[in-house]
């Protein structure tokens, strides 16, 4: 089972670099951390959502990290806590933070004409 979705954004370098700026700008991280060596051109984002789901009492995290690498950029999303099971945790129907992340995305991708690519997890094997 894979727990995380990555995703690869291709285009032109000026649309690409704008678009982590404004997904932080539009969707303001709790924590936010940027790497940036001087030997490359390459800029790593390291952004951490927090969000309360009051009717399970619970707290999701989503850590997003996005790799500008020049031609494209690579986003890795990764969601953490919450709570599965009893007391009436189905899914929700209010927007969380994941979705809202992903749709920015997709809807950036499209709108500004670039090529957007989910990387599949692989296959498990029948020895797993």
């Amino acid at each position: 089972m894979n727990s995380h979705t990555t995703y690869f954004v291709f285009g032109p370098t000026a649309t690409l670099r704008r678009m982590s700026s404004k997904m932080f700008k539009e969707h303001a991280p709790k924590f936010l951390y940027e790497y940036s060596p001087e030997e490359s051109k390459e800029t790593i984002y390291v952004a951490v959502y927090e969000e309360y789901e009051k009717q399970i009492n619970s707290s999701v995290t989503l850590t997003c990290i996005v790799e500008s690498l020049g031609k494209h950029n690579k986003i890795v999303l990764k969601k953490t806590g919450g709570r599965m099971g009893f007391r009436g945790s189905s899914l929700s129907e209010e927007r969380n933070v994941e979705s809202n992340i992903i749709d920015f995305i997709l809807d950036f991708a499209k709108r500004h004409g670039l090529t957007l690519q989910e990387e599949k997890p692989p296959k498990p094997s029948e020895e797993e």
